[in-house]
């Protein structure tokens, strides 16, 4: 898991070794390109496709993620020199998209580039009149979505400074660790009971999209003394449970899902690669109070942060060979164990690209191993988006966005 910071000399490697949650999602996505989309919404006149194309040229060279491409049969990433710019910047018409669900299904469907290119790509869509938006796109053996978020802005940014905070290193505390073998030994056990997400994966996918203002969580966590991630799984966790109650008139049990943390350290924002870990969380889907549902959550979550829980595992995966660690990441991210990823990604100020600051940001990803769903909170300055990615067969999962809306509004009520 641990690789040479990538860049900081000048000189860049031939090759570097792909580490074990790469190879995780290549074994997930059984060696295809699984997508990773940061979308920015603008409102404005929009670039010409030569603007966008002369600003990812200019900036494409210094950013070192961007000159490797996936060899999945050596399982290592390799060094490309020339980058044709022309080549990896599209453009497309999407006029009837007024909520950007048209322009994220196009970002993981479309087909990623199989040849020997780096594999990323910047998309200009242009949507009803007035509104465009931008895309960078890349495969998620090769770049997870803080890492995303700092190639996005490196790339496009008029300031290509801010973005997430990288994650100092620290010691794994002895809980920690504990309960990161828990995890672990949970993967090779029996199935979990999901009724809400359970059955048949069709492989195709539909997309989702609530904003609201960062403040407003803010708020909320400040009156439980609970965080804005805390908030957000409180609010979904109680989206669940009514959009559940109302298509069976049951109570759902509570819900596994994996939670990504990035372990990104200073030094790494540049580095391709995967540099996170997930940690298993229930979620109080059975809890009929919001406001208990967010305590049970927050109570969750201060035993990870307590923990080091995301240090625990990144040591364990840095003590285990490869390709053990990589089929135990794809264990604990699959299926039969949980409903999905449940991620948060904090973009940090507002991408501004020629003069324009676009309204929100989004993290988009495809599904693979039996999930059924990915849910993301994307905050950018002071506006979150949470997007919900599912496969058709969760033909009412469209209702969750504003279920979580009115979750928000129950919590801020308590």
């Amino acid at each position: 898991m641990l690789r040479p910071s990538l860049g900081r000399d000048g000189r860049l490697p031939p090759s570097v070794a792909m580490g074990t949650v790469d190879v995780a999602f290549h074994l997930a996505a059984r060696g295809r390109p699984l997508p990773v989309v940061f979308a920015f919404a603008f409102e404005g006149g929009a670039p010409t496709l030569d603007s966008v194309r002369a600003r990812v040229a200019e900036r494409a060279h210094r950013i070192p993620a961007l000159h490797y491409r996936v060899a999945r049969e050596s399982r290592r990433f390799r060094r490309v020199d020339r980058i044709a710019a022309d080549r990896h910047v599209h453009e497309a018409w999407l006029p009837e998209d007024t909520d950007g669900s048209a322009t994220s299904r196009l970002m993981l469907s479309r087909p990623m580039s199989a040849d020997d290119r780096p594999p990323w790509d910047v998309w200009l869509v242009h949507g009803p009149q007035g509104r465009h938006t931008l895309c960078y796109r890349t495969d998620h053996a090769f770049q997870d979505g803080v890492g995303a978020a700092y190639t996005a802005r490196a790339l496009l940014g008029d300031d290509p400074e801010g973005g997430p905070a990288p994650q100092p290193r620290r010691l794994p505390t002895a809980a920690g660790l504990m309960g990161t073998l828990g995890d672990v030994a949970g993967a090779f056990g029996a199935a979990t009971a999901k009724p809400a997400f359970d059955g048949v994966c069709t492989g195709r996918v539909d997309v989702c999209h609530a904003d609201t203002s960062l403040a407003r969580l803010r708020a909320v966590g400040r009156k439980h003394g609970a965080t804005v991630t805390d908030v957000y799984l409180a609010a979904l966790s109680h989206a669940v449970r009514t959009w559940y109650l109302k298509e069976t008139g049951a109570v759902h049990p509570p819900l596994p899902v994996a939670v990504p943390m990035s372990v990104r350290a200073p030094g790494e924002e540049q580095a391709p690669g995967n540099r996170m870990i997930t940690a298993r969380v229930l979620l109080p889907c059975d809890e009929e109070s919001p406001r208990r549902a967010l305590a049970r959550v927050v109570a969750a979550m201060n035993v990870l942060r307590a923990g080091r829980r995301r240090d625990s595992m990144r040591v364990l995966l840095a003590a285990t060979p490869r390709s053990v660690g990589a089929r135990v990441g794809v264990r604990l991210v699959h299926g039969r164990l949980v409903a999905g990823p449940v991620s948060s990604v904090n973009f940090g100020t507002a991408l501004v690209h020629q003069g324009l600051t676009a309204r929100r940001a989004a993290v988009l990803t495809t599904l693979a191993s039996g999930i059924r769903s990915v849910v993301t909170l994307t905050s950018q300055h002071d506006t979150v988006c949470l997007s919900v990615v599912h496969d058709v067969a969760l033909r009412s999962a469209d209702a969750l966005p504003d279920l979580w809306l009115a979750a928000l509004v129950e919590l801020e009520r308590g």
